[in-house]
């Protein structure tokens, strides 16, 4: 068990009361949790504050106390046998101590995040799979599953009672405060912590994990050494969280303004705020393009719904993913790749001749590992099941739930499919979320679509048909006969299905890998990849 007054190193502390020189057996913000010999870290959340907790924790035997102000009211009979400790930022506090707790376990292993509005979980899955296919023990910690090498491990502080209303893993804000720890995209800092130390006890030699501008701005990465940033694009998201989009930019700028000076920086320069990100970094600066000049330069050769093939470094690959966005997540996987190689050639060289040959013969393995990778679940993921009624039918599942990634999506496929094929899209939006970019998205879905069904997505505790009516006021009167509304999400599927006729291409947007619908504050089973194979099975 480690020393308290060990594990507050680097902590900003403004004052202490007890002795710090006492063992502490875990550390926790959910009050409930709470055992003898704990320390409790009361949080200030966002609809409950954590400090209300503190004397339920030291009734359950907490032996200290770390809150960012000293005026709770404790029970005389208790206070003599905990230590309280009042913080700055008990946020910030919170993720230096998780890390001191578990022994810095990310200055033990290559960690690299991977931050943006979209690409993030499928650059981060394809530097899993590659590094793994290279031969390393190799972890990963991304929105859709955390996996030690093959086996795919959960968060441990999902061990904790979760209500069912908690956020869905798209980077929403946790409430730690007292508290509810959520499945999150970057989870809360004893989880992470927790991972990395078993990653450490796996022998990984490098972790990749997805970076929300929540888990940012919420101080959950704090505390945390990065040996490299990758930054993807930002567009319109989160502003039901944050107050403008110049602060959602300026949250994931922090997260390069922290990285030290042996870390590296790599941004997507086709980015037109690739600039912002580097402004303040100490890191090493790299970049890596499609249209513009770059470290790391690509050039979209042949775009089909076979796949795509690009030229990166003077040779022409095919890969199986497909789509321009695409083609931005396997180059910036295999820029990260190179320059990991460089970094990490020295410690490794003697590991099984890993990294024996030339820099060219390094750089073909690397693209020929990448060119066999299939696409993320729930990523523009194509289903496919043989339909005599619809024999050239593609229908595809993917999570794109913003503006832009459904823009990028649709008109991928328009790039894609034949003059004589019709694009039928069904999209929603999720409840108690940012409404202003609801009519955005049912515009672009019209824009892009012969066919739109309105659905429900996540209506979480709003009414269905008030969000389908706010996406309506972004559909143009013209476009008003393309588009059908149909609330149950299941009925919706099964209605584009029989829609389509064959060569027609159908797309499932917006919950991507989910398995469950939230409704009124209970999760349903249910799996838009599912509905959708069970229904084209229907037709044949």
């Amino acid at each position: 068990m480690p020393n308290l007054k060990d594990i507050l190193y680097k902590v900003s502390i403004e004052s202490v009361s007890g002795s710090t020189d006492i063992k502490i057996n875990d550390i926790l913000f959910d009050s409930r949790n709470v055992k003898k010999g704990s320390l409790f870290i009361a949080v200030k959340g966002t609809q409950v504050d954590g400090h209300s907790f503190i004397n339920e924790a030291i009734e359950k035997g907490a032996v200290a106390i770390v809150m960012e102000n000293g005026t709770i009211r404790y029970p005389s009979s208790n206070i003599k046998h905990s230590v309280f400790i009042q913080v700055k930022d008990s946020r910030e506090a919170l993720a230096v101590i998780a890390s001191n707790f578990y022994d810095n376990p990310s200055e033990k292993i290559k960690l690299v995040g991977v931050t943006g509005t979209n690409g993030k979980t499928t650059t981060v899955t394809l530097l899993h799979q590659l590094f793994r296919k290279l031969g390393y023990n190799t972890g990963l910690i991304s929105t859709i599953q955390n996996k030690i090498n093959e086996d795919i491990v959960t968060a441990p502080n999902t061990e904790y009672p979760v209500p069912s209303t908690q956020s869905e893993c798209s980077g929403d804000p946790p409430e730690y405060s007292g508290g509810h720890p959520l499945t999150l995209t970057t989870p809360d800092p004893v989880s992470i912590n927790q991972l990395l130390a078993k990653m450490n006890k796996a022998g990984c030699t490098h972790c990749f994990m997805e970076v929300s501008s929540h888990g940012i701005e919420q101080k959950r990465i704090a505390g945390l050494h990065f040996s490299a940033a990758i930054f993807t694009n930002i567009t319109h998201e989160h502003l039901d969280y944050h107050s403008s989009f110049d602060e959602y930019i300026s949250t994931k700028k922090h997260f390069f303004d922290t990285l030290s000076s042996s870390a590296f920086a790599l941004v997507n320069h086709d980015d037109k705020r690739w600039h912002v990100m580097l402004q303040n970094t100490k890191a090493a600066k790299y970049s890596y393009a499609l249209r513009s000049v770059a470290d790391f330069k690509a050039k979209l050769v042949s775009n089909t719904l076979e796949g795509l093939e690009l030229e990166i470094d003077g040779k022409q690959v095919w890969f199986k993913l497909i789509g321009t966005f695409n083609a931005y997540n396997l180059l910036a996987a295999y820029s990260t790749a190179v320059l990991l190689d460089e970094v990490t050639q020295p410690r490794y060289a003697s590991l099984q001749g890993r990294h024996s040959g030339s820099e060219k013969e390094n750089k073909e393995k690397i693209l020929t590992i990448l060119s066999d990778l299939t696409s993320v679940n729930g990523r523009f993921e194509v289903v496919s099941v043989a339909s005599p009624q619809a024999p050239g039918l593609t229908a595809i599942v993917d999570y794109a739930h913003t503006p832009d990634a459904l823009k990028n999506v649709l008109s991928t496929i328009n790039e894609l499919k034949n003059g004589n094929a019709q694009l039928i899209t069904v999209v929603g939006c999720g409840g108690n979320r940012d409404t202003s970019k609801r009519p955005m998205m049912a515009g672009i879905a019209c824009r892009f679509s012969d066919k739109v069904i309105f659905t429900s997505d996540n209506p979480r505790n709003e009414a269905p048909e008030k969000i389908i009516e706010d996406m309506q006021k972004g559909v143009k009167t013209a476009d008003h006969k393309k588009t059908l509304t149909i609330i149950e999400r299941k009925e919706a599927i099964k209605t584009a299905c029989s829609m389509a006729n064959p060569d027609d291409i159908i797309i499932i947007a917006g919950k991507g890998h989910e398995t469950y619908q939230e409704i009124k504050g209970i999760r349903k089973p249910f799996d838009d990849k599912k509905v959708l194979i069970e229904t084209l099975k229907l037709l044949q």
